[in-house]
């Protein structure tokens, strides 16, 4: 896949696509996946949308302390990952969108947003999504 060295690796193994179960392959999480209500599913469990927005938002956050730490400054940081399933005129298909909404506590909004600048180029996430989806980034006073 790629000349760069592994440095983790895990795998997820889906039964039945939206109405089925998926699982990491050493059995540590599992999870019943269902289809949204709104897409016309029993909306009984977890979407590929709110898993991939768990995943974006740790990911993200962790990226972000990584850059607190290089500037040592310090504050709490959350961060909300919005996922969007649209649809797409191209193919007829769907597409993704992102919203991500970053505060941290302690800092003046401007350093916020050169933090979250930078969390969004050295987040594996951001960078493979890059050029894929959109992805927006927005400094926000609270997270709910």
């Amino acid at each position: 896949m790629t000349d760069s060295n592994v440095l983790y690796q895990t795998k997820a193994v889906n039964t039945n696509g939206r109405d089925g179960e998926s699982h990491l392959a050493d059995h540590s999480f599992s999870v019943r996946v269902s289809t949204p209500k709104q897409l016309g599913g029993p909306g009984q469990g977890s979407n590929p949308e709110q898993l991939f927005a768990i995943g974006y938002s740790a990911c993200y956050n962790s990226a972000l302390a990584h850059k607190m730490k290089e500037h040592q400054v310090t504050g709490e940081a959350t961060v909300a990952a919005t996922v969007q399933l649209l649809s797409d005129s191209t193919d007829k298909g769907f597409k993704l969108a992102v919203l991500i909404e970053v505060a941290i506590t302690e800092l003046e909004r401007a350093q916020v947003e050169q933090l979250a600048k930078e969390a969004h180029e050295f987040c594996p996430y951001s960078k493979a999504t890059r050029g894929n989806i959109e992805v927006e980034i927005k400094v926000v006073d609270k997270i709910d």
